[in-house]
This record gives structure tokens, sequence and C-alpha cells, in this order.
């Protein structure tokens, strides 16, 4: 038997939550999904995320919302920021509202669910990602089954160490923030399932699901266009983690790409 995990790449605008909402009732059901979790940091206008498209998230069966550098880009948040079905990321500095990580219970496991955040160009203050990681996951372990990742951050550089640096003490560490989805899924040489980036639901033919008309006018002129989410037909990316029943550790990990 096993516990089969979905991860949503980061939802973009309202079209990447309509695309969410179609998609995902049936792909829950054709995979035979237990645990769903999604990144909607970019889901209000591309630029963090509302109460409404919370709630609306939340009626599709996702069991929790990860963020990011966009956390904070709608004052909105600021409302239901504690609710234990969303969480930003760890390593922000100590004080700042809302949680880094929750656990949540799931087929009689407790999978404990962490959000951190890259420094490399990243333009965020905060804390090493690494250390808070290792602090969090040295507190839980004898607490929970499951430990999943989400580290929304820009540099591969900065997350493939990550991922071996926890190899054998979580269950899958996985990338968002650069919305374009990486050929790299394995399972680590001690058992943790890994990918670069899992990629975005949102405009298909779009930059990172921006108008690609304003994202090669920035280019061109350097001029500090506005950037508007991209028009269009959209596509939906994840990935589904296999995690085995009786032990608890990673058996498998398959990319997810829907037109």
């Amino acid at each position: 038997m096993k516990l089969r995990i979905l991860a949503v790449g980061d939802i973009v605008g309202i079209s990447g939550v309509k695309e969410l909402k179609k998609v995902l009732p049936d792909l829950i059901e054709r995979e035979k999904i237990d645990f769903t979790i999604v990144n909607a940091e970019n889901s209000a206008d591309g630029f963090g995320i509302t109460k409404n498209i919370f709630d609306d998230i939340l009626k599709e069966k996702v069991d929790v919302i990860t963020m990011g550098n966009h956390t904070w880009g709608k004052k909105d948040i600021f409302k239901f920021i504690d609710n234990p079905k969303i969480i930003r990321p760890a390593n922000y500095p100590a004080g700042v509202v809302g949680k880094g990580y929750n656990i949540y219970h799931c087929k009689d496991k407790n999978i404990a669910v962490i959000n951190l955040i890259g420094r490399v160009e990243m333009n965020v203050l905060s804390e090493n990602p690494y250390l808070e990681a290792k602090r969090i996951v040295n507190k839980i372990k004898n607490k929970v089954d499951i430990i999943i990742i989400d580290f929304h951050a820009e540099a591969t550089g900065e997350k493939i160490p990550l991922g071996y640096y926890l190899d054998g003490q979580v269950t899958a560490i996985y990338g968002t923030h650069t919305h374009v989805q990486t050929a790299d899924e394995r399972i680590l040489p001690k058992g943790t399932a890994y990918i670069t980036d899992i990629g975005m639901t949102g405009p298909k033919d779009s930059a990172l699901g921006m108008d690609i008309n304003v994202a090669i006018k920035r280019m061109v002129t350097t001029l500090p266009e506005k950037y508007k989410v991209a028009e269009g037909e959209c596509f939906f990316n994840g990935i589904i983690i296999d995690v085995d029943d009786k032990n608890s550790k990673a058996i498998g990990i398959k990319r997810i790409s829907i037109d």
C-alpha cells in the first residue's frame, strides 16, 4: 500500500485558479491522491493571495497552501495568515506573523509540510534556509511520519544541495518559484524524493505567467513596464510523490504536466 501526495506548481492569476479547479477534481480521483499541496503565492494578479482565492482553492480538496517571496503581495492575507491551511516561508525573520510549517493528519499518518525561501537572487530578507530546515526537522522528526518541503528559490545551485543536505531525513523536497518544470525528478541516495522545480499552473504562452509582450518590452527597452498576467490557454504542472505506507519512505516521484 502507498500514500499519494500531489504538489501543484505556482498558481498564476485567476486563470491559474480556474485551471486548478478544472483539472484537480479529476486528477485526484484518477491518480487516487490522498493529500494535496498547492503553492498559491502568485494567485492574485500574479502577486500574493486574497481571502476569496484562498477560500476558492480550499473548496477543491486542497490540504495546505504554501507561499513564497510574494507572501505579502496582498494585504488581505493578514485576515487569514493564522489559518492552519496556509504556511509562509519558515525562514522569514523571527516574529513575523504566520507559520512556516504545520502538521496534518492523513490516513493514520502525521504529515509535516515546511515552506522555505531561498536567499540567492530573491531580494527577500530571510534567515539561512538550510539551518532553519535542520532546526525544524530535528524538532518534529519524532512527532511525524512524513516531512515534505516546498523550497521556494531561484537558484538551482541553492536547491540541489538542500536535497542532499536533508537526504534521508525528510520524505521529499521540491522546488517552486521559477515556474519552469525541471526534468530531474529522482530518489536521492538516502531515500528523499527530489525535483528542482515543479513548474507552474497558469497561462501557457507567457513569460512565467506574465504577458509575453510586456516581458519583451522590459528586456528590449530596460524600462519598468508593469507586469500583468497573460491571457489564453493554461496548463497545470505538479508532481506526485508515492510514499510507502509501512515505513513512510518515498518510493516514487512523477512529474505532471497537463495542457
